[in-house]
């Protein structure tokens, strides 16, 4: 493995962690605010929160004269990203007022097998490593999350929807980044994601100043950290990262939700939560071994 490849799994690693702890904050967060208007504040302050880091960081891409060319393709991509985002994370936060923490991290790391299956519409070459990979990563995420009898409710329902879009966003970001500056892309879909969010909570939820002041710590953590930080990681990461790849490596996001809630909440990890643990480890190295020889 060379070194690019060890820094762009590195920072999705990374970028897993900061999702994983983000998963409390979220559920903190529901508490006080509905989730069109978490999503709307946290992604719009994202947005800002990368916004400086544009104006001094040097774009290559205005010096060969394709100024306008990179304008309308980053219009498309970051529209394009921002309504995959909007649809994942609405779902995703909608269907947890309904199902437990535990069922909605595994549903939603069922992108894990939906990423190398969408991909073959896309001509995306998954071996045989990556789905092997996928699929323990994905029992790994069972054995860690659910607990219990397995029930169906309009909650997981919600949550597995969202799993498809989070999916078909991980493989538009594969397409989209090589082809345009990584923080303006990120930006963009940032300020989409969050203006779509804000119209639905105008008409859908009653948005309050208390509220949103009883909030600001899991809305402070799930937009500069889980947002401006994590998903502006993952758009980077992501330029030279085969999407199969990038969805075992993020779907680690539930090992660090149980973590953050082992540390923070004091919630017991358990034998059969470590299986879990060790099956999705197995599943990301096993996905890896296709990178000791040459990517397809």
């Amino acid at each position: 493995m060379n070194t690019k490849t060890l820094k762009n799994d590195s920072l999705l690693m990374l970028t897993a962690i900061i999702w994983g702890f983000s998963f409390t904050a979220q559920r903190a967060g529901m508490e006080f605010i509905g989730p069109f208007t978490f999503n709307g504040v946290r992604f719009l302050i994202g947005a800002l929160s990368i916004l400086p880091l544009i104006f001094i960081t040097k774009d290559n891409s205005t010096k060969s004269g394709r100024t306008n060319i990179n304008l309308k393709s980053l219009l498309l991509f970051g529209s394009a990203g921002g309504t995959l985002l909007y649809l994942g994370s609405s779902l995703q936060q909608a269907g947890m007022v309904y199902t437990t923490a535990g069922k909605a991290g595994f549903i939603t790391g069922m992108y894990v097998i939906l990423v190398p299956i969408l991909g073959i519409l896309f001509r995306h070459k998954a071996g045989w490593q990556r789905w092997a990979g996928a699929v323990l990563s994905l029992v790994g995420l069972y054995f860690l999350s659910v607990k219990g009898a397995v029930r169906i409710n309009k909650g997981d329902i919600l949550v597995l929807l969202s799993a498809l879009f989070w999916a078909l966003h991980v493989i538009a970001i594969s397409y989209f980044s090589p082809k345009v500056n990584a923080l303006k892309l990120a930006f963009t879909q940032y300020l989409f994601c969050g203006i779509l969010s804000l119209a639905s909570a105008f008409i859908l939820e009653d948005i309050q100043t208390t509220t949103l002041i009883l909030a600001w710590i899991p809305v402070f953590y799930g937009s500069v950290f889980a947002v401006g930080i994590a998903y502006t990681i993952q758009v980077y990461a992501q330029k030279k990262v085969h999407p199969a790849h990038a969805a075992i490596i993020l779907s680690l996001e539930g090992v660090f939700a149980v973590i953050g809630g082992w540390l923070i909440l004091g919630e017991s990890l358990g034998v059969k939560g470590l299986i879990g643990c060790a099956l999705m480890l197995a599943g990301m190295f096993i996905s890896q071994s296709t990178l000791l020889g040459k990517e397809k």
